[in-house]
């Protein structure tokens, strides 16, 4: 099976794949990474101005052209990865959580309460985006793929471009990687009562999240939101404090490697999947944590 995947940053999962496609203005720091990673047979790098910050709708006309007779592109089931994906000129299979074959797939549905199985057109080139949080990280640093520099004919699109980029800055872990993390919803009451939901976090080193009904309350802004329609994680360990466990927060945290939720209902949905849960006032519990953690 013929491969080709658009490499989107140093945390590449392990799906199978042989060839990996990096697209940007300068490429050898990210195709010297992509090229240690286990499965990689060889690094495919595109060099363009235009490329300096990523675009789909810059991006996609390039992969299109550089996947020209593969069997498959990969993408990363992230927001950038679906727009990209749908501009490939076929429809895609979204949200890849296993590989049955070649064109057979499972992914969820019904925000992850039900798992189906779609088979792929095989008339025609397989695009699809793959759910990193259901895949371990790929083995980095035993390969060494060689670099091939490709030369596109392919019109760029002009109506779209960039302006500008504003973005907070934190020194905390980035909540998509970090292998823990702390997050809050409507239950921290407030966005000045967050503060607890920090403090907490950076006692223990973790990237900070909420749930939808959080970011919807205003407490914090929607780049912080896990779940369905905001971020899908797996981190070693996720505390959920103040989080009912509505199903499209379940969905963004179901493969976390432990779960440990703090909420004063113990009748919350959190509590059925939760591998440890603490009933009680977060207020009071909080505290308690850090005085023992020291």
């Amino acid at each position: 099976m013929s491969n080709l995947r658009r490499s989107f940053g140093p945390h590449v999962r392990s799906v199978a794949c042989q060839k990996a496609l990096v697209l940007g203005d300068s490429v050898d720091t990210i195709a010297a990474d992509a090229a240690k990673i286990e499965g990689v047979s060889k690094v495919l790098t595109v060099t363009r101005a235009e490329n300096a910050h990523p675009l789909a709708a810059v991006l996609a006309p390039q992969i299109a052209k550089a996947a020209d007779g593969y069997s498959h592109v990969f993408a990363p089931s992230t927001t950038f990865g679906k727009d990209v994906a749908p501009r490939l000129g076929v429809a895609q299979v979204s949200d890849v959580m296993s590989v049955e074959a070649s064109h057979n797939f499972k992914r969820p549905i019904y925000a992850g309460n039900a798992i189906i199985t779609v088979e792929a057109n095989a008339d025609h080139t397989v695009v699809a985006t793959i759910r990193a949080a259901s895949w371990p990280a790929a083995n980095s640093g035993a390969n060494n793929a060689p670099i091939e520099a490709l030369t596109l004919d392919v019109t760029l699109p002009t109506h779209t471009r960039f302006v500008e980029l504003k973005q907070g800055s934190s020194d905390r872990p980035d909540l998509q990687s970090a292998s823990k993390v702390v997050s809050g919803g409507r239950g921290v009451g407030s966005k000045e009562n967050f503060e607890i939901i920090y403090k907490f976090a950076d006692k223990i080193g973790a990237a900070v999240g909420a749930s939808r009904a959080a970011v919807d309350a205003g407490y914090v802004p929607n780049e912080m939101q896990v779940g369905q329609t905001g971020k899908i994680i797996a981190p070693a360990l996720y505390m959920a404090i103040g989080i009912s466990g509505a199903i499209q927060h379940l969905t963004g945290i179901k493969d976390a490697g432990t779960i440990v939720a703090i909420n004063k209902d113990g009748e919350a949905p959190i509590f059925e999947i939760a591998d440890i849960g603490l009933i009680g006032d977060l207020f009071k519990i909080i505290p308690e944590l850090e005085t023992t953690l020291g």
